[in-house]
């Protein structure tokens, strides 16, 4: 896909996501919006190595969701990416469900771990990193994500500190940073800045970008191949509730989903652009 397609695929993401929602009446907002891009570029622009028809290939990327809370926006790329058909994402957080309103490793194809409780993501991903660079000459890489709110617990340091003592040149952390949480902005609650230079000084390599710009984060995905000597972090600067000016930069979305009204109103503003174009559902 080139650019222009891979931005479609995001925005019909962000409408997956809402529709994901309001059917489960319960989940979160904010977050899967904002990180729609993200996951458009590691899932459908080829950042990851992956097989959606093998999705236990052994020389595959690994994908680890440290912020489970995010999984709608996972879960509807990986059924773009044709890991699962696009009609089961309606079962979002129903009894039985693959799609749990947290991540569940054994349930779901291209799944590598669970997730819920926040801050553990990072070490579950060095992990698997070191085995590779350990069993392997040319190892897969791994991907993670992680909210920054989760940026506050003392875990993700350790896990930092463990991958660049042993160099983990093959893995690559994603951070999404919206500056919200759950109860607030995280400048209020635990400040986070100078971000950059604390993984800086931890040992990474540390690249900075627009977390909306689908070329940019590719490109930013690819460097982190070329950087040998140090794990890097990728800092994705996004607006939470992306695509929804009544959501957008509020943490008061962080955790729950829109109304039936609500969401027709998300999706007319999403299907139209803002209103930039004629929706063919009017």
């Amino acid at each position: 896909m080139n650019i222009r397609e891979l931005e479609k695929k995001a925005n019909e993401i962000r409408q997956d996501i809402i529709t994901m929602l309001v059917q489960a009446k319960s989940g979160h907002s904010a977050g899967p919006l904002g990180m729609a891009d993200v996951f458009t570029a590691l899932y459908l622009g080829g950042a990851m190595n992956i097989d959606p028809k093998n999705p236990d290939w052994e020389a595959r990327d690994r994908f680890v969701l440290s912020c489970g809370h995010i999984c709608p926006v996972w879960y509807a790329a990986l059924a773009h990416a044709g890991f699962f058909p696009t009609k089961e994402l309606s079962s979002l957080r129903k009894l039985g469900t693959r799609l749990q309103g947290h991540p569940h490793h054994t349930e779901l194809p291209g799944a590598e771990n669970t997730s819920g409780p926040l801050g553990q993501g990072l070490s579950q991903a060095a992990a698997m990193a070191y085995a590779g660079l350990k069993m392997k000459k040319e190892p897969w890489r791994v991907f993670c994500v992680m909210s920054d709110g989760e940026q506050e617990e003392g875990q993700i340091w350790e896990a930092a500190m463990f991958a660049a003592k042993y160099k983990l040149r093959n893995l690559v952390g994603i951070i999404d940073r919206n500056n919200i949480q759950i109860d607030g902005y995280t400048e209020d609650i635990m400040p986070l800045e100078p971000f950059a230079d604390k993984w800086r000084a931890y040992g990474w390599h540390v690249l900075e970008v627009d977390g909306h710009n689908i070329q940019a984060i590719i490109d930013a995905c690819n460097e982190a191949r070329a950087i040998y000597e140090k794990p890097t972090v990728i800092i994705c600067h996004t607006i939470p509730g992306k695509g929804v000016d009544f959501m957008e930069y509020s943490y008061e979305w962080h955790g729950k989903p829109p109304s039936p009204e609500e969401a027709k109103k998300a999706l007319d503003e999403l299907r139209t652009l803002g209103g930039k174009i004629r929706s063919e559902h009017e």
